[in-house]
């Protein structure tokens, strides 16, 4: 590079705080001037002033042009995909972070793929957090119908985005709301679509917006309607709907009424799904008679067969799986299909005699879907689980199993009768209403669903929960 430029300092005043064009061009040039990162100052539109002093006009003059024989700068893909992201951070030190990384590629053209990078992981936290504050623009804007002169309806929504992401996601309200008249307020600017144009306004306050419309009552009614006790999962919901958002969401104010009686609906779901059958068949033989004419849920009415559990009579152990798949389904017999193959791998490399276990599954049909020929798995719903569960408590009933292990969510809930969290359940037994121990760990399906680092971790935790369970089940024994 030239050297000519390292001896004095620059500021560069961008015209806009999300403007990733103006900033590109600008460093760009000053890398081609060979001009260090300490040597620039980027300053904001609204900063009080930057740390060399320069007007904007002045330290626009003072900006050196890159020579003729200036070689051109590196960038690679990755690192401009990322940078357009975090441009729009509302941190007041992303542009300085950027140039510092862009000039760091002059040299080392691949330092994007080192994640051990201070600065690299910086800049990939700012693109992330950026991204997350674009999904819950798009995910909780709510428009409020008001009347303009000459009766056209007009939208407005009012957010309050972490960001400067309000210009770079107009673009998807636009295409959404293509053929609505609407505005979107918020405290860093407004944008408004009439149709045809887009307009861009100045910063709104949260009374400039409406609070309310007739249409919220019925929202308000249908989200109550939809709302699933047995899925709730408090952390979970406000990580992704976060309490700040509340005050613009109708359906917010229902939220804490519909925690409270969750617990109350999930018990009644249960009941619901354990409804008097008559007596439970007293045989295994029996049980498997019985499945197969069972239509007490939709899945029984699919085209498909019950897959009764297999094992000796008295097992010690008790293996409960999700449902059957497409092969168990075909060939009637429970885990015959990949998961069922990698089952047998790890219980053999723990010790555990397949043989001696028991193996069934929480839902004794397969729930699939179709796409062209093939049958995709679906996995069942909360109140499937719960209205098969009378087969499974009558399979248990009858083997006695000293300790049960149970595959995957679906079949914890089987179980419990509510749904647990594999990742605190796992490696700690629970005890069932009878006394028998419960061990929980992940379904075999899912390891096969990843790969790289995250599957060797998977693979590493569940090797660790079949030997913990061959360990108990020589206690038990003994």
């Amino acid at each position: 590079m030239q050297n000519v430029a390292v001896a004095s300092h620059y500021a560069v005043h961008l015209p806009a705080p999300d403007d990733f064009a103006f900033w590109r061009e600008r460093a760009r040039g000053l890398v081609q001037c060979d001009v260090p990162p300490d040597r620039v100052a980027w300053v904001e539109p609204g900063a009080t002033g930057d740390l060399f002093g320069d007007s904007p006009a002045r330290s626009e003059r003072r900006l050196p042009v890159p020579p003729a024989e200036a070689p051109p700068v590196r960038a690679s893909q990755r690192f401009l995909a990322v940078a357009r992201s975090a441009a729009l951070h509302s941190d007041p030190a992303r542009f300085g972070l950027l140039y510092r990384v862009l000039w760091r590629l002059q040299r080392y053209p691949r330092l994007m793929e080192d994640k051990a990078d201070i600065e690299v992981r910086r800049l990939e936290e700012l693109a992330k957090s950026v991204r997350r504050d674009a999904h819950k623009m798009h995910a909780f804007v709510r428009f409020r119908e008001v009347e303009e002169e000459g009766g056209m309806p007009h939208f407005v929504a009012w957010f309050e985005p972490d960001h400067h992401i309000l210009r770079a996601e107009a673009g998807f309200f636009m295409r959404r709301f293509a053929n609505m008249r609407w505005s979107i307020l918020t405290p860093r600017g407004s944008i408004h679509w009439d149709g045809e144009s887009m307009h861009e306004g100045p910063p709104a306050r949260r009374g400039d917006a409406p609070s309310g419309d007739p249409v919220e009552d019925l929202w308000r009614a249908y989200y109550a309607s939809i709302f699933n006790p047995a899925r709730l999962k408090v952390g979970a919901m406000l990580s992704e709907m976060p309490k700040k958002y509340w005050k613009n969401l109708p359906e917010a104010a229902l939220i804490p009424q519909l925690i409270a009686g969750a617990q109350a609906r999930e018990a009644r779901m249960v009941a619901s799904g354990s409804r008097d059958r008559g007596e439970r068949p007293a045989t295994l033989e029996g049980i498997g008679t019985a499945i197969h004419a069972c239509r007490m849920c939709p899945i029984g009415e699919l085209d498909n067969r019950a897959v009764m559990g297999e094992g000796p009579l008295a097992a010690p152990l008790m293996i409960i799986g999700e449902q059957p798949g497409d092969q168990e389904d075909h060939t009637g017999r429970p885990f015959v299909g990949p998961a069922g193959e990698l089952l047998d791998d790890y219980l053999q490399a723990a010790g555990i005699d397949r043989r001696q276990a028991y193996v069934t599954n929480a839902v004794k049909h397969f729930k699939f879907t179709w796409k062209g020929k093939h049958r995709l798995h679906q996995s069942p719903g909360a109140k499937e689980i719960d209205t098969c569960r009378w087969w499974l408590e009558a399979e248990r009933a009858i083997v006695k199993p000293r300790l049960v292990l149970a595959l995957g969510a679906s079949a914890a809930r089987g179980l419990l009768g509510k749904t647990v969290s594999i990742t605190r359940a796992r490696g700690t037994p629970m005890r069932l209403d009878d006394g028998t121990e419960l061990w929980v760990t992940a379904h075999p399906s899912y390891l096969l669903r990843l790969d790289g680092e995250a599957r060797e971790e998977q693979a590493r935790l569940f090797a660790a929960d079949l030997a913990a369970v061959r360990e108990r089940l020589g206690e038990l024994a003994g």
